[in-house]
């Protein structure tokens, strides 16, 4: 055998390489769940401070299928903004409306956000999902949580 040559591992003689094929169904798998389930934004403008900064990156969980998420008061939910589908807002919700099956979003910066308080209540159904992370800028990574107010007792 040359010393220089490389070699490749075989498959062992009377197995059917169905290793490998539960391998790529498991990659397969992953991988959909992690297009559908984990979204990423970035924060544009001052609507959220001081939680949220201009330039924040942030995780945006979903559910892959299914019942959609359940947001409660004081999480930080990713909707596209009604007045252009296109651009989707950050917002804390305010509160949740089960039997309309809509909630009010808003900044934390009132005077900045443009929110529910200008365009009424979203449906339930258009939360693409709640923001769980900060990845970006660098020294702002962490969680993203409620403000004490929100928690429950």
């Amino acid at each position: 055998m040359d010393p220089n040559g490389v070699s490749l591992p075989r498959i062992a003689r009377g197995h059917s390489g169905r290793g490998v094929l539960v391998l790529a169904l498991i990659g397969l798998v992953v991988g959909t769940l992690l297009v559908r389930c984990v979204h990423r934004v970035e924060v544009q403008g001052t609507s959220m401070e001081p939680s949220l900064l201009d330039g924040d990156r942030l995780v945006v969980l979903s559910r892959p299928w299914g019942a959609r998420v359940r947001p409660v008061a004081g999480d930080v939910v990713a909707v596209p903004d009604p007045r252009d589908p296109v651009r989707m807002l950050v917002k804390r919700v305010a509160s949740v409306d089960r039997s309309t099956g809509t909630l009010e979003v808003r900044g934390d910066a009132a005077g900045a956000s443009t929110d529910s308080r200008d365009f009424g209540p979203v449906p339930l159904a258009s939360v693409v999902g709640r923001v769980v992370h900060r990845y970006g800028p660098p020294g702002r990574s962490g969680p993203v949580g409620r403000p004490r107010e929100y928690h429950r007792a």
